[in-house]
């Protein structure tokens, strides 16, 4: 008999507020014993000493500092912002082992290609959180809508899922993550990026709730635009998006709760750094090297850039 893997344990780095919407989830249905929260120094300690609270309850979890004999996890589940990346990267090291599967659903097209380059393609999935509406004000989170975890290998033929796709599907349905595995895993990544780089940005520049923006013919045009540009830079990569996937995007934003707000807006709003180098950092990138035009992402990244400064986030 062919013994399939199966994950037992989780180790999560990052409560912010993608990653506390999910790990109280799984916490639901999975004991104690078999959850981390990979964090050090002063994190580890305010985590051991208050925990969290989500949706107005309090959680604690065992927390695991790197560098302190742990063993590996069978899922390491990064749910940091992308300016934390290069730090969870090596934070998690002591939690990878040879039959460890990661996932991080994090915005942007590049996470993924970080954590192949420092732990091997075959432990890691592609994957992105989407229609999550989760909030975080100082250290509360708070969350209507955990939406649901797209995922899996970068193409995935139903009835042939990769062994990792297999094992992390019924870890989800088992600890009650509402997730998809689409056929084109890149494609379905640069649709939301794509989105990101529209609704996102456009927000966070000019301080709207999803509401405003549903409202606003004219901030509608500005996102549009950025979107078209994040379709040219993926047309130049060999992805195809186009009219469809970007009016898709709107109907996807009608359906958001006027009140909400995107991250990039609460990241403004609360003097954290965004995630804007993730967004039109990456397209102004891939522009340059393709010879492209992409005058609205260009001065998004300097407007975000600047808001940043105001805030005392750069130098």
């Amino acid at each position: 008999m062919i013994n399939m893997k199966k994950i037992e344990n989780i180790a999560l780095i990052g409560l912010g507020a993608v990653g506390c919407a999910y790990l109280t989830t799984i916490a639901e249905h999975l004991s104690p014993e078999k959850i981390r929260v990979v964090a050090a120094g002063e994190r580890a300690e305010r985590y051991r000493k208050n925990g969290i609270t989500y949706n107005g309850r309090q959680y604690r979890f065992n927390v695991a500092e790197p560098g302190s004999g742990e063993r590996p996890a069978d899922l390491v589940f990064v749910a940091v912002k992308n300016t934390q990346l290069a730090a969870a990267v090596e934070e998690i090291g002591d939690f990878v082992g040879p039959e460890t599967v990661i996932i991080a659903p994090l915005n942007g097209v590049t996470s993924e290609k970080v954590l192949m380059e420092r732990y091997g393609a075959e432990r890691v999935l592609y994957s992105y959180a989407m229609k999550i509406d989760a909030t975080r004000e100082g250290d509360c989170t708070f969350c209507k809508n955990t939406g649901f975890i797209p995922f899996g290998e970068a193409r995935n033929e139903p009835g042939r899922y990769s062994e990792n796709v297999t094992a992390v599907e019924e870890f989800f349905r088992r600890t009650g993550i509402e997730y998809e595995i689409p056929e084109d895993m890149i494609t379905s990544l640069w649709k939301k990026f794509m989105m990101n780089t529209g609704l996102n940005q456009t927000s966070a520049i000019l301080g709207f709730t999803y509401g405003m923006m549903q409202r606003s013919s004219s901030a509608c045009a500005l996102m549009r635009s950025a979107m078209e540009e994040a379709a040219a830079v993926a047309g130049a990569e060999g992805i195809s998006l186009g009219t469809p996937e970007i009016d898709d995007c709107f109907r996807i934003m009608d359906m958001l709760g006027a009140e909400g707000k995107t991250s990039m807006l609460q990241d403004i709003e609360a003097r954290r750094p965004t995630e804007v180098g993730a967004f039109a950092g990456t397209v102004v990138e891939i522009a340059d090297r393709h010879g492209l035009a992409v005058p609205v992402n260009r001065t998004y990244l300097r407007q975000i850039r600047a808001l940043e400064e105001a805030a005392g986030l750069r130098l």
